[in-house]
């Protein structure tokens, strides 16, 4: 048994750096396959953070019954309700981290690394590449078992139709506004994976998460991996809910006009993902590498 001492003091910045840089190089060098699949995985974590904040938001809904009546409403204040939401999505991100996947927002630090000249431009775009396609089948995959599962019909519907409203609102954003919301978030995003760095322990690594990913979350920012599993569930259901779904919430897929699959692309993932990519990479990866690594490179 050794005789070192345990330490569980913080590891400093500068060492979170080189940390950092060294994690890109290896996130970089994974074997294709083993990349999609921890990318798949991700995809499918940060699905059920999406599905855990969709059921706690639909707590705030008042959902009428086919008469019109209001069936219930706790009415919680709108801030009570992000707040919540933001926690609960933090399971994603805390499953991505703890259990081991590969998450492209994420992995815009390893920027750092490329900054370096430790990774390659190609190796680069190989694993942002790899893994947001890995992303998108995890995520879009969990939609359609959620989906299956008529997930959507609880709560006398209210899951179902906090999904097509937020698809709904995702959808209907302007470019720019969903490049700045992109930036925002996953600046945050970085950050709670940069803090992590600095963990020794589980525990470290849980209690660095949450406070950045709720505070996206709550704040209204937009996240490229999430999205791609918000927006098709909602997709889905508007496309191939059951009947009595609608007649249970008083609506109809004609009242969610904006939720489509060109808007999906083009109107969100394409912007937001930009946003993502420099809110992570270059706000976060390359101040950072800046500040700690460059003089060493």
């Amino acid at each position: 048994m050794s005789d070192q001492p345990i330490n569980f003091d913080a590891v400093l910045p500068p060492a979170m750096a080189t940390k950092a840089e060294d994690l890109g190089v290896k996130k970089a060098s994974l074997p294709s396959l083993n990349m999609f699949l921890l990318a798949i995985l991700a995809g499918a974590f940060i699905a059920v953070g999406a599905v855990f904040a969709t059921t706690i938001s639909a707590g705030g809904m008042t959902v009428k019954d086919a008469a019109g009546a209001a069936a219930f409403s706790t009415g919680l204040p709108y801030g009570v309700t992000r707040l919540l939401t933001g926690l609960v999505f933090s399971t994603g991100l805390i499953l991505v981290v703890v259990g081991g996947a590969e998450l492209f927002t994420g992995n815009n630090l390893i920027m750092m690394a490329f900054a370096s000249k430790k990774v390659s431009l190609g190796g680069l775009l190989r694993n942002w590449g790899i893994v947001y396609l890995g992303n998108f089948v995890g995520s879009v995959a969990t939609a359609y078992i959620v989906f299956l599962g008529k997930q959507y019909g609880f709560g006398g519907g209210a899951i179902g139709l906090t999904a097509l409203n937020i698809g709904n609102a995702k959808c209907d954003l302007g470019f720019i506004q969903a490049v700045a919301l992109g930036i925002m978030c996953n600046a945050l995003v970085c950050m709670a994976v940069w803090l992590c760095y600095s963990a020794r322990t589980t525990t470290d690594k849980i209690l660095a998460i949450i406070p950045p990913i709720s505070c996206f979350v709550a704040a209204g920012f937009e996240h490229s991996v999430a999205n791609m599993y918000f927006i098709p569930v909602a997709l889905l259901i508007k496309d191939f809910g059951d009947p009595a779904f609608f007649q249970a919430i008083g609506k109809t897929a004609a009242d969610f006009s904006h939720l489509t699959w060109g808007n999906f692309f083009f109107a969100n993932l394409l912007p937001v993902t930009i946003g993502n990519i420099i809110g992570g990479a270059v706000m976060v990866g390359l101040v950072y590498w800046f500040v700690y690594l460059h003089k060493q490179s």
